[in-house]
């Protein structure tokens, strides 16, 4: 592991009422996959807390400080994106603005709806607009990958503060997305949806 640092994941909370059917499922499946690898540690703040902090207005003070801390501790933050992914409104918002602007970290950009991402900004309707402004202006360094084990844990593990991506709109080659076991070797490559939206990106 990096100095000792882990890896941030940042989710939208509102996307569905049911936990198991919002994006917080994900975040279970990537700790899953980092614990069997031994290869960094995960930090999030929980789905509840942060609905309960949109909510009322006394807690948001609280939880951005601990979201700070969590961001100060971590050497990347990974965005989970999906179609419901909102473009404002969330504190997903918040810490992408304080990943990027505070703490200068690199943006590793999970799409849960892909199996392989060849063109990002075909996929800017997902940015939420805290992101889509600080890719324009150049500000976030990031890696936009599909969401799949092998994929996530490379990228988790490679992008630290002290190596970011180049640019905002780096992603992986057709070699690692079939070294990933992301598409099939007969499969063109280039931005490929699923064909159902699952947390099995193994």
């Amino acid at each position: 592991m990096d100095s000792g640092k882990g890896t941030y994941i940042a989710f939208d909370e509102l996307c569905q009422k049911d936990s198991a059917q919002s994006d917080f499922r994900f975040c279970a499946t990537i700790q899953r996959w980092a614990a069997e690898q031994n290869s960094f540690d995960v930090r999030y703040v929980d789905r509840q807390n942060k609905i309960y902090a949109v909510r009322k207005s006394s807690l948001r003070a609280a939880l951005a400080t601990r979201i700070r801390e969590h961001l100060a501790a971590s050497r990347n933050i990974l965005v989970i994106l999906s179609e419901e992914t909102k473009k404002s409104g969330s504190l997903l918002s918040f810490e992408i603005e304080e990943a990027v602007d505070t703490y200068n970290l690199p943006l590793v950009l999970a799409y849960a709806d892909y199996k392989a991402v060849a063109d990002p900004s075909a996929l800017s309707d997902y940015w939420p607009n805290a992101l889509r402004q600080r890719i324009s202006s150049g500000a976030a360094r990031a890696i936009h990958i599909p969401f799949n084990k092998h994929a996530i844990l490379d990228a988790a593990c490679q992008f630290t503060d002290t190596n970011r991506p180049l640019t905002g709109l780096n992603h992986y080659t057709e070699y690692a997305h079939r070294k990933f076991k992301c598409i099939p070797s007969e499969m063109p490559f280039g931005n490929c949806m699923r064909q159902k939206r699952t947390v099995a990106g193994d």
